[in-house]
């Protein structure tokens, strides 16, 4: 067993450039997961991802925009967004804080180099 703690708490991104932050709490084979932080008004320059991803809002709003379209989100809300989809956080409305899932793990299929 382990115990998480600060997951899904808002953290202010590092560096005078920073438009973001991810801190990841627990990485382990079939997932990961992490804390995704957009300041108010800020900018989610994030790709897609090669894992599943389930996102839950902790604090903030914004409106997740999709290949498949776009909704409004808010604290205690769920969203899936399978591997490989765009996606993007916009209109962020207050310091935005996401629990994050990865399934598998964060990066874990991703491309280490040519085969």
């Amino acid at each position: 067993m382990r115990i998480v703690t600060g997951a899904g708490v808002y953290a202010s991104p590092a560096g005078p450039h920073a438009a973001n932050h991810y801190a990841e709490h627990l990485s382990v084979p079939d997932l990961s997961v992490g804390t995704y932080s957009i300041p108010a008004g800020g900018v989610d320059d994030q790709t897609p991802h090669t894992e599943d991803e389930i996102y839950v809002v902790t604090a903030g709003r914004a409106r997740i925009v999709t290949g498949d379209g776009t909704a409004d989100v808010g604290p205690g809300e769920v969203i899936f967004v399978p591997a490989g989809e765009e996606h993007r956080f916009v209109d962020i409305d207050g310091d935005l804080a996401l629990l994050v899932v990865f399934a598998p793990g964060y990066k874990s299929r991703a491309a280490t180099g040519p085969a």
